[in-house]
C-alpha cells in the first residue's frame, strides 16, 4: 500500500532521521510501508553502518544499484537505490553490503576480514550475514536453473555452503569457484542405491 498521507510520510521520515537515513525526492514518492519496513528491518543487521548517512533513491532500471562517493580519499556520500515494487531482502541487503565493501576500500586485499570486492561475494557476504537475506536467489552466484525456480528448497543450504566458503577463502584463493561446484551437487537428485537383495521369483498359483 502506497502511503499516501502526508502524516504517514513525516512519521517514516522521522524514523529514518534517527537511523540516518535520507530519501531522495523520488524515493519520498513512492515508499510503501512495505518497503520501509524492510529498510529499516535489514538495516538493524547491518550494525557496520551505524551512524553513517544513507541516502536511499528510487530505480526502474534495475532491482538495485549501490554507490560510494569518495572526496579526498574519504567517504563523501554513501547511495542505495532501490525498485520499490517487489523489493526483496536479498535485493536490500545485497545493495548495503556494496556500501560496507566501499567502507573496506583501500584495505579489501590486506584485511581478511573485510568483505572483499565483486559482485559474487557481495551475493557470497549478503546471504551469509543473515537468513532474512535468503528470500530470493542471489543475481551473481551461478546456480542451476532448477536451484533458482525451486530457491526455497535449497536457499538455507545455499546459505551454510557461502558461510563455509568465507572460512575457506582464508586457506585457499579459489574459494568461490569451490562454492559454485557445491551448490551445483546440490541441485543433483540423490543418486538411487542398487538394491542387493535377489529378485524375488514370482510363481503362478495354483489351485
Amino acid at each position: 500500500m502506497t502511503l499516501k498521507t502526508c502524516g504517514s510520510r513525516f512519521a517514516l521520515e522521522a524514523i529514518f532521521a534517527v537511523m540516518l537515513i535520507r530519501l531522495t525526492p523520488q524515493m519520498k514518492q513512492r515508499l510503501t510501508r512495505r518497503a520501509h519496513e524492510m529498510i529499516e528491518h535489514a538495516l538493524r543487521l547491518f550494525p557496520e553502518l551505524q551512524d553513517t548517512m544513507i541516502t536511499v533513491g528510487y530505480t526502474r532500471k534495475h532491482l538495485g544499484s549501490a554507490t560510494v562517493i569518495y572526496r579526498k580519499g574519504s567517504i563523501d556520500r554513501m547511495i542505495i537505490r532501490l525498485r520499490v515494487r517487489g523489493v526483496t531482502y536479498q535485493t536490500i541487503g545485497h545493495e548495503l553490503t556494496h556500501l560496507i565493501q566501499g567502507l573496506a576500500h583501500g584495505a579489501r586485499s590486506a584485511d581478511p576480514d573485510k568483505v572483499p570486492s565483486g559482485e559474487k561475494q557481495c551475493d557470497i557476504w549478503t546471504l551469509a550475514r543473515d537468513p532474512l537475506f535468503c528470500d530470493d536467489a542471489p543475481t551473481y552466484i551461478k546456480m542451476p536453473r532448477r536451484m533458482r525456480e525451486r530457491w526455497p528448497d535449497y536457499a538455507l543450504d545455499v546459505r551454510d555452503l557461502c558461510i563455509a566458503a568465507i572460512q575457506k577463502r582464508h586457506t585457499y584463493r579459489q574459494y568461490i569457484r569451490w562454492l559454485e561446484d557445491e551448490i551445483r551437487k546440490l541441485s543433483k537428485p540423490p543418486r538411487q542405491e542398487k538394491s542387493t537383495r535377489p529378485a524375488q521369483l514370482s510363481l503362478p498359483f495354483l489351485n
